[in-house]
């Protein structure tokens, strides 16, 4: 079929640029970069759907009689924290140090009062805020994994915002404030992109005191407590994959190559991870569960957030597999030591991340060792990494064992922490909530 071709009369063109000029000449004016800005607007709003998917997956892993108030931990930490990560929480975390460096203040970020018209590298600071925030929601809603069908809601509502104030906004300041002690800690700072050590070593460490402080539900482990509904727990898992994408690559704060290699480390870890889980059921079992693929998604998931943006390839598939063998076999701790982590946070992120965290310095990519060696002012080895990571490790896990141990003891002696056992034997979700999850009730 030919084409007619038709002259372009030299007056239109003029109008078009006469129309387009004052347009550029706004765009090369604005502060804000337009596309980094969009995708951390996608990255939050990922992040926030990891707290929805994470109530699918504890929720479908409890009994029937617990499945609502399960899924209302996670749900109640999106309300709870989302008004105190306003109020205080900003501040706390990103602000300067004050008293001696153990957390921050910034009396702009009281409210988000002083933020309004606040651009940082072409982002609005609203953005970076509301990002960040959604850290501290899921970060809290990690450790009801722990304790789930056991305690009073009233409780857990200020277990979590103490532990929040007390643990969460302390661990993030020393990590991730640019004043923060472990941020400038040896030549480059502890290694953290997405919360290895401020969300999931925090989160296990603490779930595992409490599940120890609260003791044990009634019948564990001698009386099976089977999962209500693994196809929830399944959807759950998938929401966890997809938002992990805006957790890890968004925490390089752009949108170029910085957060094309997180994005990429996040799937092949977790892909491995699943894969070697299913892989070792496999072998032990002769079956492959669903309830392991989802364990080994998120097995995965969890070492490669502190390694995203500092490994490659081989190194995110290494670590995912290993990573899936370490937890399928920490999980059987709770066994032989008869502590009750009802849904495994100690077992997965706890252990998971905590190895991602001290075994991503041997799996580093050479241009990040030589940056660091020309921070250093001479030379600089995975095993001069590996101690700020030690250290990293071990602040994390003293200031979260203490704090949850001092909150757990508040909380019972103030509101009450564990539900009596005629609430736990009737169900979390009629005696506290006055609902039922299925429309029918079972004690199964």
């Amino acid at each position: 079929m030919s084409m007619t071709r038709r002259r372009v009369p030299v007056w239109s063109v003029l109008t078009v640029f006469a129309t387009l000029a004052p347009v550029a000449a706004l765009a090369a004016d604005d502060p804000v970069d337009h596309g980094t800005t969009a995708w951390m607007m996608i990255s939050t709003a990922l992040v926030l759907l990891m707290v929805p998917g994470l109530a699918m997956f504890y929720g479908g892993l409890v009994r029937t009689k617990n499945v609502l108030s399960t899924m209302m931990h996670s749900f109640s930490a999106m309300a709870v924290i989302g008004v105190l990560w306003v109020v205080c929480g900003y501040s706390l975390t990103f602000g300067s140090s004050i008293l001696g460096g153990a957390v921050g203040w910034n009396w702009d970020y009281f409210f988000l009062k002083g933020i309004d018209d606040v651009i940082v590298d072409g982002i609005p600071e609203y953005i970076l805020a509301m990002f960040q925030g959604k850290f501290a929601i899921i970060t809290p809603a990690l450790i009801s994994g722990a304790i789930a069908e056991r305690v009073l809601f009233r409780g857990y509502v200020m277990f979590i915002s103490l532990w929040f104030l007390l643990v969460y906004a302390p661990l993030c300041h020393w990590v991730w404030a640019s004043d923060g002690w472990l941020f400038n800690a040896g030549a480059m700072g502890v290694i953290d992109l997405a919360g290895g050590l401020v969300i999931h070593v925090s989160a296990g460490v603490s779930a595992l005191v409490a599940a120890l402080y609260l003791g044990a539900r009634r019948g564990f482990p001698k009386t099976p407590m089977l999962p209500n509904n693994l196809v929830m727990t399944m959807t759950g898992a998938g929401l966890l994959w997809v938002g992990w994408y805006g957790f890890n690559a968004g925490s390089t704060l752009g949108s170029g190559l910085d957060t094309a290699r997180a994005l990429t480390m996040t799937q092949l870890s977790a892909a491995s991870g699943a894969l070697t889980w299913l892989a070792i059921e496999a072998i032990k079992f002769r079956k492959a569960t669903a309830l392991g693929m989802a364990s080994g998604i998120v097995a995965g998931l969890v070492v490669i957030t502190p390694a995203a943006g500092v490994v490659q390839p081989v190194g995110a598939l290494t670590l995912g597999a290993l990573s899936s063998l370490i937890c399928f076999y920490a999980l059987q701790l709770k066994f032989r030591f008869g502590y009750d982590d009802s849904l495994d946070c100690f077992g997965i992120h706890g252990v998971g991340s905590g190895f991602g965290v001290l075994a991503l310095p041997f799996f580093l990519r050479d241009s990040w060792l030589q940056e660091a060696a020309a921070a250093a002012g001479g030379s600089w080895t995975a095993l001069d990494q590996f101690g700020i990571q030690v250290m990293g490790m071990a602040a994390t896990v003293a200031l979260a064992a203490t704090m949850t141990l001092l909150i757990c003891v508040i909380v019972n002696k103030t509101v009450g922490f564990r539900c009596d056992e005629e609430t736990e034997e009737i169900g979390l979700d009629q005696s506290l909530h006055g609902e039922e999850g299925y429309g029918f009730m079972t004690t199964r």
